[in-house]
């Protein structure tokens, strides 16, 4: 019996060039309808515990590496922080600039791939990173323009889909549980639009490592059963969520 290695890749492994592309293809009808929060997930499980870790922003210097359709850098705006947001994508680097001429916020959008920084003006106070890794075929780069960006002392806040539930709904509609049967290796998972990549949660963290960061918390949130039971009608196996953490979400201390 033989054991696959963390570096295996599965042989169809396309470009960040080519992510992109395909995130580019989101309709602007789908944007919408995440305003203003996001959508049920980000809502309910991401953003309370990324605004938790974050603690006080009014005033804080803040990059929203991978922002998409900005919701959460206007979410921080709101709150008093001084926001970049980079997103690599036309249609959604396109919906948060047009959001901005109209809120006027003060959020300065740059379109740019995470992995090839633009000047950005000096070093942040926080780098947010929410829902990107996985979406980056060659995330390492990503991972280390986010630590890099960041000011000595300054906090890495990271979430993803949990490498070891990434498929929870999915599997728990099919058989009342939830089965992983590939763990180890990397390969693409397809999404609506796009896919995202499977990575063992051992290598987050060793590159968080490996990067000078300290580890300060690790979340797995779990969905309160009271909005599990609202939202059954609409979305049946959402007690999955109640029961095991779709979410993973990483803050981190650059040393």
């Amino acid at each position: 019996m033989t054991t696959e290695s963390t570096n295996q890749k599965d042989s169809k492994y396309p470009t960040n060039d080519a992510a992109i592309q395909e995130w580019n293809s989101i309709p602007r009808e789908a944007l919408e309808a995440m305003e203003p929060y996001g959508d049920f997930a980000k809502r309910h499980l991401i953003n309370p515990v990324l605004l938790r870790m974050l603690g006080e922003v009014s005033g804080r210097r803040i990059l929203d590496a991978g922002c998409g359709h900005g919701y959460f850098s206007r979410m921080l705006a709101s709150r008093g922080a001084r926001v970049t947001g980079l997103e690599p994508t036309d249609r959604m680097f396109g919906y948060a600039a047009e959001k901005e001429r109209t809120l006027r916020q003060g959020i300065g959008y740059v379109q740019a791939d995470l992995t090839q920084l633009p000047d950005l003006g000096g070093p942040f106070d926080v780098v947010v990173c929410s829902m990107v890794l996985a979406a980056v075929p060659d995330w390492k780069p990503a991972m280390r323009a986010c630590v890099q960006a960041l000011r000595p002392g300054g906090l890495f806040v990271f979430s993803l889909n949990h490498p070891a539930f990434e498929q929870l709904l999915s599997t728990w509609r099919e058989h009342g549980d939830y089965r992983l049967h590939r763990y180890l290796a990397e390969y693409p998972i397809p999404q609506t639009y796009a896919s995202d990549f499977h990575r063992p949660l051992s290598a987050y963290l060793n590159e968080l490592a490996a990067l000078g960061c300290r580890l300060r918390e690790v979340a797995e949130p779990g969905l309160d059963p009271q909005a599990a039971h609202e939202a059954h009608a609409t979305t049946p196996g959402i007690e999955s969520y109640v029961h095991l953490p779709n979410f993973l979400i990483v803050a981190a201390e650059r040393m």
